[in-house]
């Protein structure tokens, strides 16, 4: 056991700490324009490793349900878990907002797709179920989190834009549609988006750790201790008891119950930041929550590896 634990450590949690201590030094160094990046990874790597991965592995309706359902369940489990927790602690709209999008929106990108990657090296429907949760996690951001983050005046139409103009949508039904159809790509348009897709997990995780870089923690707030219980460790254990209740197993049961402890959302951050609901708080959440996911994550890998 002690053995295997090292194996995840090494292999898995240390490589993707790594590139990300590297993108906050290079960033404190060069002042790297970070919109521009997160354009890079949001309308061309994120979309590219989304059709390549889809489009290389056999996604059947029976798995796509299977997955979506169970994203379902969770997602309405954090949110009555947060829900109630903000009512408990009588927080502020503000902060409120912060804790809910910090429970609910998980890093299934930048962090999730890239230590999944790891994790399944050697088993593509792995990275495939990480893909859809992803897919699912953008549905999320752009409809509760947005909903969540603004005012109520002409909130519908705005989320519905905003997840229109998300490209990864178009990439998954790209991949799923000439897959069923069993068309063959050209090589001369094959190997760009395989080379874009192997590019994805280092530049997300540059860019994470340059998004982090500069975010300082004075003190730690009851709602950063709130978010780190709901997201790291109430997550992964609603996440299990949901997976025994659906009789999910192998393959499809380690991918979730794996993809239900990632650290809370960059996006929750630039919510709050959009919308000036204590914006420094939700940067604090992310960083913290991140940190401790190197911890977290390596267990409920590990758990993950005995069990399934």
């Amino acid at each position: 056991m002690l053995e295997l634990f090292g194996v995840i450590i090494f292999n898995v949690i240390i490589p993707v700490f790594i590139l990300i201590g590297f993108g906050a030094f290079l960033h404190r160094k060069f002042q790297f324009d970070l919109k521009t990046l997160s354009k890079i990874l949001t309308y061309f790597l994120l979309p590219a490793i989304t059709f390549v991965n889809v489009y290389k592995s056999e996604l059947d309706a029976q798995l796509l349900v299977e997955v979506v359902s169970f994203q379902l369940v969770l997602c309405l489990a954090l949110i009555l878990f947060s829900a109630g927790l903000s009512k408990a602690f009588k927080l502020d709209k503000g902060s409120a907002s912060v804790f809910k999008n910090s429970v609910v929106l998980i890093n299934s990108a930048n962090y999730g797709l890239p230590v999944s990657q790891l994790v399944f090296q050697s088993n593509p429907s792995g990275v495939t179920i990480q893909i859809i949760v992803t897919v699912f996690q953008q549905l999320v951001t752009f409809t509760y989190g947005l909903l969540n983050s603004v005012s109520v005046h002409s909130q519908g139409a705005k989320a519905l834009v905003m997840l229109l103009k998300m490209p990864m949508l178009y990439a998954l039904a790209g991949g799923i549609l000439l897959q069923e159809l069993q068309v063959e790509i050209p090589t001369a348009l094959w190997n760009p988006l395989e080379n874009a897709a192997n590019a994805f997990i280092a530049m997300a995780l540059l860019v994470l750790g340059a998004q982090v870089a500069y975010i300082q923690i004075t003190k730690i707030n009851r709602i950063i201790v709130f978010s780190c219980l709901g997201r790291l460790l109430f997550s992964p254990l609603a996440a299990l008891g949901i997976i025994y209740l659906f009789g999910l197993e192998g393959t499809v049961a380690q991918a979730l119950f794996i993809a239900s402890a990632y650290p809370s959302s960059r996006n929750s951050a630039q919510l709050a930041l959009e919308f000036n609901n204590h914006p420094e708080l939700a940067a604090q959440t992310v960083l913290v929550t991140t940190l401790l996911s190197s911890v977290t994550v390596t267990i409920v890998v590990f758990i993950s590896t005995l069990i399934f």
